[in-house]
C-alpha cells in the first residue's frame, strides 16, 4: 500500500491574476501575471517546498485554466490525483490589487458557481483523508453546498484523528451573513483538533475578538491547539502546555495576500516535525513575512532554508 499523504488539504483552488504595477487601480493597469491560487491549495504548496508529501481536494473547470491548476500543482511537487474536473463550471480567476503595505482588494470571479463548491461526498477518498498524517479544510468550503456536506461528511469520516486543522478562512463576500458562517464553522469546530486565524475570523467563529478570550472559546470547543493572528502584535498560540505570544517578523510589504497560507504550510511543517509550539509560531511567522515581501503567492513559497535565513535576519 502507499504510504499515507503528511498532508491533504480540501477548498478552495483558482487561478491568480495579479498586476504587474503597484499602487494603481485595475483600470490602469496594463500587465499581468498569472498564479496557482486559492487557500487550500497553496497550503499544499506551501508544505511540500518543505519535502512534505501533499495533495488537494478540489476541482477545477474543464478549460485552460483548468489545464493550467493540474499542471502548476505537478510541478510544485502537490498530487493532483483528487483534482476532479467540472464539465458545466469555469475554473474560477481572482483579480487584485496592489496598494502596499497593507490594502490589497480581492475581486473573485466565481460565477455561476465555483467548482470547489461542486463538490460531492462520491469526489472524495475517505481512505486517503483518514489515514494523512494531517488533513485541512477552510471555513470557505463551508460557504455553500454541496461543498458544506462534503466537508462536513469528510470530517465526520476523518473523526478528529491525527492533526485536523480547520483555517477559519471567513470571507464575507462568500457568505448570506456573518451569523450564517458563525453557524457552519460551529459545527466544524466539533471535529478538528487545531484552528487558526486572524481576529475577525475568530470573531466570527467563536463571538468575539478578544485574542485570549478567543482561544480559550476554541479549546473549550475540544480544540488542541488555537492560533489567533493578531497582525503587528504577533501571534498567539494556545494549547495544552500553556500559552506562546510571538512577535512579528518585520518585512518591506509587496503583496500580504499569500502571507497566511504560507503561514498555514510552516504551521503543517512544524506540526509534522514535533516542534514545540513557540518553534512552530516563530517559523510560521517567519514564512509569512517572506511571501509578504513577494508579489506571488504560490511561487513565493519559501524553503526550509529560506524561512530560517529570515529568521536569522530578524533577531
Amino acid at each position: 500500500m502507499a504510504a499515507p499523504f503528511d498532508l491533504v488539504t480540501m477548498g478552495r483552488v483558482g487561478v491568480d491574476i495579479y498586476p504587474l504595477q503597484t499602487g494603481v487601480g485595475l483600470e490602469d493597469v496594463s500587465s499581468f501575471g498569472k498564479y496557482l491560487g486559492g487557500t487550500a491549495t497553496n497550503v499544499a504548496v506551501a508544505a511540500a517546498r518543505y519535502g512534505r508529501s501533499s495533495a488537494v481536494v478540489t476541482k477545477t473547470g474543464d478549460d485552460p485554466f483548468g489545464r493550467f491548476v493540474h499542471r502548476a500543482l505537478r510541478d510544485y511537487g502537490v498530487d493532483d490525483r483528487f483534482v476532479g474536473t467540472s464539465l458545466l463550471l469555469p475554473t474560477p480567476v481572482t483579480f487584485c490589487e496592489i496598494f502596499p503595505p497593507d490594502d490589497f482588494p480581492l475581486y473573485f470571479y466565481r460565477f455561476p458557481q465555483a467548482p470547489d463548491l461542486d463538490l460531492h461526498p462520491a469526489d472524495l477518498d475517505l481512505d486517503a483523508i483518514r489515514d494523512a498524517r494531517i488533513f485541512w479544510i477552510t471555513a470557505t468550503g463551508l460557504c455553500q453546498e454541496p461543498s458544506r456536506s462534503t466537508t462536513l461528511e469528510a470530517l465526520e469520516a476523518r473523526g478528529r484523528r491525527g492533526i485536523t486543522i480547520l483555517d477559519l478562512d471567513y470571507r464575507p463576500m462568500f457568505w448570506d451573513s456573518r451569523e450564517q458562517a458563525h453557524e457552519w464553522v460551529s459545527k466544524a469546530l466539533d471535529h478538528v483538533t487545531v484552528a487558526v486565524g486572524n481576529l475577525d475570523e475568530v470573531e466570527t467563529a467563536v463571538a468575539t475578538r478578544e485574542p485570549r478570550e478567543a482561544a480559550k472559546a476554541l479549546r473549550d470547543r475540544g480544540i488542541s491547539l488555537a492560533v489567533v493572528k493578531q497582525g503587528p502584535k504577533g501571534v498567539l498560540a494556545v494549547d495544552d502546555s500553556g500559552e506562546v505570544q510571538v512577535p512579528p517578523v518585520p518585512v518591506e510589504v509587496v503583496n500580504g495576500l499569500g502571507a497566511g497560507d504560507a503561514f498555514g504550510g510552516a504551521l503543517c511543517h512544524g506540526l509534522l516535525s514535533g516542534w514545540e509550539t513557540e518553534r512552530i509560531m516563530r517559523f510560521a511567522n517567519a514564512a509569512g513575512a517572506h511571501v509578504a515581501g513577494e508579489l506571488a503567492c504560490s511561487d513565493a513559497m519559501p524553503t526550509e532554508e529560506q524561512v530560517l535565513e529570515r529568521l536569522a535576519e530578524s533577531v
